[in-house]
């Protein structure tokens, strides 16, 4: 498994953001989005606002490091 200094709940914040976003791409724009939709801003403020990035030096790069360690974690999950 790969470490990361991430949070656990940042993380799975991320895999939620990640797996909703892969069911809303996967559907008709007419089969009833807006739950997915409201989902996924839902979860975006989540991340976005976490005490995780409280700190300066966690700022630059970090949003796309979270989202490759989430999506490790996911891939680990699944398999």
């Amino acid at each position: 498994m790969q470490c990361t200094s991430f949070p656990d709940d940042l993380l799975g914040l991320q895999a939620d953001w990640l797996r909703t976003y892969r069911t809303l791409a996967a559907r008709p724009a007419t089969a009833g989005t807006t739950a997915l939709r409201r989902r996924l801003i839902t979860l975006s403020c989540a991340i976005c606002t976490h005490p995780y990035w409280s700190h300066p030096a966690r700022t630059a790069g970090g949003p796309a490091e979270l989202r490759r360690a989430a999506g490790a974690r996911a891939w680990e999950r699944a398999a």
